[in-house]
């Protein structure tokens, strides 16, 4: 780039022109000259061609080779780590929506337990209820028995009252006779079999 810059001025073109004359040790050269074939100039500049890529090779080369080889490690290493890091990324995507799915069971599993305890505990309340209404029924059922029977034995005492009050009282206006005492007697001895 130097040197187009530099060829585009006229005057610059006659001072590169002897420069690299100079330098090469050659003679001034025409401009019919610079087409022809001339063995020196060609062994001088394979020559300078060949220490230019052994001074490259030996000084440049190994480090900027270094360079792009350490570049390229440093961008395998970064696309290694991209591709792991997207790995991880689906690893976890995977696992979240696993765990997801996991704890979305879980909840599913404890609202049908849930369910099935409520329904658990209002069946044996129901029980519980229907059982103790059974048992209320069924004292009360042995209380009327009992009330019952008490009131029967009430009566039948209070009967059996009256009707010895009342006996009492026929007895004592018929038995006011003496004959009338003993054939009582005897027949009650015939009914009873003590005879």
């Amino acid at each position: 780039m130097l040197l187009l810059h530099l060829c585009k001025d006229n005057t610059n073109l006659k001072k590169l022109n002897k420069t690299l004359l100079a330098a090469v040790g050659c003679k001034k050269l025409k401009k019919k000259d610079m087409i022809t074939f001339d063995p020196g100039l060609i062994i001088w500049t394979t020559i300078i061609f060949t220490l230019l890529l052994i001074v490259l090779k030996k000084f440049a080369w190994k480090p900027i080779l270094n360079a792009v080889d350490e570049r390229n490690t440093s961008i395998e290493g970064a696309l290694k780590s991209a591709e792991k890091a997207k790995k991880e990324m689906e690893m976890l995507n995977a696992d979240n929506e696993r765990i997801l799915a996991e704890a979305k069971k879980e909840r599913d599993v404890l609202l049908k337990e849930a369910r099935e305890m409520k329904e658990e505990i209002i069946n044996k309340a129901k029980e519980k209820a229907n059982s103790e209404a059974d048992k209320i029924l069924q004292s009360a059922k042995e209380q009327i028995t009992s009330e019952k029977k008490k009131a029967i034995v009430e009566l039948k005492n209070s009967v059996a009252d009256l009707s010895i009050g009342i006996a009492e009282k026929i007895l004592k206006s018929e038995l006011k006779d003496k004959n009338a005492q003993n054939e009582l007697i005897k027949s009650s001895l015939k009914e009873t079999g003590l005879n």
